[in-house]
Parts: structure tokens; C-alpha cells; sequence
């Protein structure tokens, strides 16, 4: 556990020392990469997420969140994309986002969060604190396209999207169990 709250910390800062501008465009090949030294760190401030192999960031995707800011997932409904660390939980083929990882949403961390809102008064008592949270393609059938996650146009109920031949390239990598951070 050390080691990966230490991977927390310093992954961040190593991703933007170093001229990442061609691994946004890297093919990743899933026979070379170990599939139990992936970690994923999602930033909704710069609308990214970063793949790392160990200690080494690997690759480069573009994301966008939900519907109403980027700001911390409150509430069922609300439209928000959680913050926190968290595992995949389950993978599936998807006929709406092409590929679906799904996350284990809500955590003990996030229980704990929604608890402190509900005692300080910022959740109603009766709210419920949603679930089904996780990564996933655009939704071609609604009209939403590639483009939303170039334009960082937020358009999800709580959820992270990529492009779906992203999804597609990440969900050939990761492995159940795999951790995601996800931070403001």
C-alpha cells in the first residue's frame, strides 16, 4: 500500500517534466505491457488521463466527465464525476460506449465523504449516493461523437469518456483490479 500512495504523489509531477506530445498518438500493445504494474490517474483539471506502466507513464488520453462540472460527485443525479481512488471492478463490450470498465464507485472513501457531507448538512439525509460509475466510449446512437472529448465538452451522467478507439486501445491493457485515481 506504501507504494502505491507513494505512486500518488510522485506520478503526477514526473508526467509533466518530461515532452509528452507523442504519447498521445503511441499505439499501445497489450503483449508488452504488465498488466499488473498498470495504474491509471484521471485529471479533470487538465481534462486527461494518464496511463502508467510502474513508474513509467506510457500514454496519453483525452477525457471528458459529467454533465455539470468537474467538481466532486455529491449525489445520485447530480451529473458529477467522482473523486478518489478507485479499481476497476468489472470490463464488458458495450453496444451504447463500445467498451465499459467499470469502477468499484462507491468505496469505502466515498462513503465516508457522503457521510460527512450528510452530517455537515451539505446532502439531504434522504439522498442516495449513486453508483454505476465508470470509463467508457462516446454514445454514437445519441449523436454524441469523438469530437465532444477534442472539445471537452462534459456530457455524462458521472461517468469518464474517451474517444471510443481509446476505450478500446485501454480496455486491451487493464486488467480487473486495476487502481484508478481520479482527482480534481
Amino acid at each position: 500500500m506504501w507504494r502505491f500512495c507513494f505512486l500518488i504523489v510522485v506520478l503526477p509531477l514526473f508526467a509533466f517534466e518530461h515532452n509528452n506530445s507523442d504519447l498521445y498518438s503511441v499505439r499501445l500493445n497489450p503483449s508488452r505491457i504488465d498488466a499488473d504494474k498498470v495504474f491509471l490517474l484521471v485529471d479533470k483539471s487538465d481534462y486527461r488521463m494518464y496511463v502508467y506502466e510502474d513508474v513509467t507513464l506510457i500514454k496519453i488520453y483525452k477525457v471528458v466527465f459529467g454533465s455539470n462540472s468537474t467538481a466532486d460527485k455529491y449525489v445520485q443525479g447530480d451529473k458529477r464525476t467522482p473523486d478518489g481512488t478507485f479499481r476497476i471492478s468489472a470490463k464488458r463490450y458495450d453496444s451504447r460506449w463500445s467498451r465499459f470498465l467499470l469502477l468499484d464507485y462507491p468505496n469505502a472513501e466515498s462513503y465516508s465523504k457522503f457521510q460527512q457531507r450528510q452530517a455537515s448538512g451539505q446532502v439531504s439525509r434522504s439522498a442516495d449516493i449513486g453508483g454505476g460509475i465508470g470509463l467508457h466510449g462516446v454514445e454514437y446512437a445519441s449523436g454524441i461523437r469523438d469530437y465532444y472529448v477534442d472539445q471537452r465538452i462534459n456530457w455524462t451522467l458521472g461517468c469518464v469518456s474517451l474517444k471510443n478507439g481509446d476505450i478500446n486501445e485501454i480496455y486491451d491493457v487493464v486488467k480487473v483490479g486495476t487502481p484508478v485515481v481520479i482527482r480534481p
